[in-house]
């Protein structure tokens, strides 16, 4: 789908909510570690997750340890490193990792592959490398050589590229997994999905959350296999605005139905 997508309704009913962190519900800085979600969105995010008994996870690139960081002092359900890591409701993780006999070789040459590549920033997660080029645009197609040369000798990698990056994780490891896996237990079992993001490494999440018949929110411009789009990480916060208070609204009135019916019930 290209730009001539419409904005979200709002809806309400039995869903689930994923959302990406970096240009979704943060805008992108040049440096990472200045990244940062306000504190109003954040009190949204907690509401919104209460309001769905509790099926709001946060979906990212990043580290569950740098998600902490950025949500504090909430605590959501979290999938880093698009999946390889995911934490569930009960604060129970899960792994996948690299053997060291790839890991090791593989942060060598990678390190050796970008000595000559000014700006270009290797970031190493653990199970996964990301190659940062945002400072150095004029390496990418060096960058993007390497990394298809790494994938092409370490056959468990694959590569995913990215806004300004290109990371190396595990092979099957991505967003919509990380989805699928969080739908299978509670309290995300049964619900629809709804997923929020801007990136390529995003496009997994959308195709995953159309097959199950979800909703799917693509922020910013570009081809993209979502359903709906926002504008920019404004949009978001407007629309997370709106559904919340749409939400609360359908709540109230359901309340107020109850209660209606039981008076009636005690007068008859």
């Amino acid at each position: 789908m290209e730009d001539a997508l419409s904005i979200p309704p709002l809806f309400s009913g039995n869903f689930a909510f994923f959302f990406d962190l970096d240009g979704t519900l943060a805008d992108i800085k040049p440096r990472p570690e200045d990244v940062f979600v306000p504190d109003d969105v954040l009190a949204r995010l907690s509401l919104l997750a209460k309001m769905n008994s509790g099926a709001l996870a946060l979906i990212s690139g990043r580290s569950i340890n740098e998600l902490e960081q950025l949500v504090k002092p909430y605590r959501f359900p979290l999938a880093g490193v698009h999946g390889a890591e995911r934490r569930d409701i009960n604060g129970q993780t899960e792994r996948v990792t690299l053997p060291k006999e790839v890991l090791i070789p593989l942060e060598q040459a990678l390190q050796q592959g970008l000595s000559s590549l000014d700006g270009v920033k290797l970031e190493a997660k653990g199970m996964a490398f990301a190659l940062h080029y945002r400072q150095a645009p004029q390496h990418e197609e060096a960058v993007f050589a390497l990394a298809k040369k790494m994938v092409e000798h370490f056959p468990q990698l694959a590569m995913q590229p990215g806004k300004c990056v290109v990371e190396l994780k595990p092979s099957g490891i991505h967003k919509g997994a990380a989805i699928e896996a969080f739908l299978r237990t509670p309290p995300f079992a049964g619900r629809t999905p709804v997923f929020l993001g801007d990136d390529l490494t995003d496009e997994h999440g959308f195709k995953a959350v159309n097959k199950l018949g979800g909703v799917s929110i693509k922020v910013g411009s570009g081809a993209t296999q979502a359903q709906w789009r926002l504008a920019d990480v404004g949009d978001v916060y407007q629309w997370l605005e709106r559904i919340t208070d749409h939400q609360q609204q359908q709540e109230k009135a359901l309340t107020n139905r109850r209660d209606g019916y039981e008076s009636l019930s005690r007068s008859i």
